[in-house]
């Protein structure tokens, strides 16, 4: 299951998101505690990236340990080791592949084995013929068993309507009774899931009420150039940091957002004005390196950066123009010096695409006339 849990490596340049759970590998006799990673394009790293009928061999030669023999030695790398005493486990190699199954289609925004089993709940109880309700209970019973109390999200209730409903009556349930199930309880599941089919149906959308939580503008990337002079028409190019926009700090004009930022930067006056004059965005950021910081720099550098943003795009509606231009989509900026600063294929905070995102959202703001 993924939770709060979330990773991610990266394949060729491809962000592969993922998760992890905990897991034991078992190797040369003894038991090491671990995490197991899931990816969305179906691999597992078990200590190496495997597919999954590959890690389904390993679950079954025992190299991703489900049991553990009592008196078996484990250990965390680097923590401290045990001795397993009287141990127990919830988990089989069946469950457990099961449970990473579910995993990659959650991964992949498709439906997993629950949301299987309720959508042929709800073809039974539309059609209660017995050939439906065999479809129903396999179905329930594909789902990991570790998972089967969650199925309903119903933790006062768990699986109990569910089992009974597809037992039927007179039918055994897996779990909750050693008893058949009686008309009387199989008339409380059908009551259950119809007064569930009722609540799904009048609760409202839950849709954010100031709008979408994602962008709908497919992603726009701003890599890294080196542009010397402006164009007519220079398109997102026109967005970076080292464009050539000049832009007016307290009565100083630096020739772009990235000489500005690195004359800021520097703690001595001779210095600020060498930078500021420098041919290229590129020598501005050599003559920084070796210039002494402003005590505090790396505190202030975010806010230094956005309203240098402002400024630029304040002074340069075209440009400004430009960046409105890209909607609502998440902006990647590269900078090939900068994991702070850029994106740098998923490395990287991104932080200048973060601000533009922000300044861009201002000026949509102020198109409108809000704030």
């Amino acid at each position: 299951m993924i939770g709060n849990r979330i990773t991610h490596r990266m394949a060729d340049g491809v962000r592969i998101a993922g998760t992890w759970r905990h897991g034991f590998i078992c190797n040369g006799g003894r038991f090491f505690l671990t995490e197991l990673f899931i990816y969305a394009d179906g691999l597992i790293d078990c200590w190496g990236l495997v597919t999954l009928d590959e890690f389904e061999g390993k679950l079954h030669d025992g190299w991703v340990a489900t049991a553990f023999p009592d008196g078996a030695e484990a250990s965390v790398h680097g923590l401290g080791g045990w001795k397993f005493s009287k141990p127990r486990t919830w988990l089989t190699p069946e469950s457990l592949l099961a449970e990473v199954r579910d995993t990659i289609d959650q991964l992949n925004g498709r439906p997993d084995s629950t949301d299987r089993c309720l959508a042929a709940v709800d073809v039974f109880l539309a059609d209660r013929t017995e050939e439906n309700r065999a479809v129903a209970r396999a179905a329930y019973l594909a789902i990991p068993e570790s998972q089967r109390h969650y199925a309903l999200g119903d933790m006062d209730s768990m699986d109990w309507p569910l089992q009974a409903l597809v037992a039927g009556p007179g039918g055994e349930m897996e779990s909750w009774s050693d008893e058949p199930v009686s008309q009387e309880e199989y008339g409380e599941a059908v009551a259950y899931f119809e007064e569930r089919a009722e609540w799904i149906s009048e609760r409202p959308s839950r849709v954010p009420a100031d709008g979408p939580t994602t962008p709908h503008a497919p992603a726009v990337q701003l890599y890294h150039s080196y542009p010397r002079q402006r164009v007519d028409d220079p398109g997102t190019e026109g967005l970076r940091n080292d464009y050539p926009a000049p832009v007016d700090v307290e009565g100083v004009t630096y020739p772009s957002v990235a000489h500005a930022y690195w004359a800021l930067s520097a703690a001595d006056p001779t210095a600020r004005a060498a930078i500021a004059a420098a041919d290229t965005p590129y020598a501005a950021r050599g003559l920084a390196a070796d210039a002494t910081r402003r005590e505090g720099w790396e505190q202030a550098r975010t806010a230094v950066m956005t309203g240098l943003l402002r400024t630029k795009y304040t002074q340069h509606p075209d440009l400004a123009e430009i960046l409105l231009a890209t909607d609502d989509a998440t902006l990647i900026y590269d900078d090939a010096d900068s994991d702070f600063w850029g994106d740098n294929a998923g490395r990287g905070r991104n932080w200048t695409g973060r601000l533009l995102e922000l300044v861009r959202s201002e000026l949509h703001a102020r198109q409108a006339g809000i704030g």
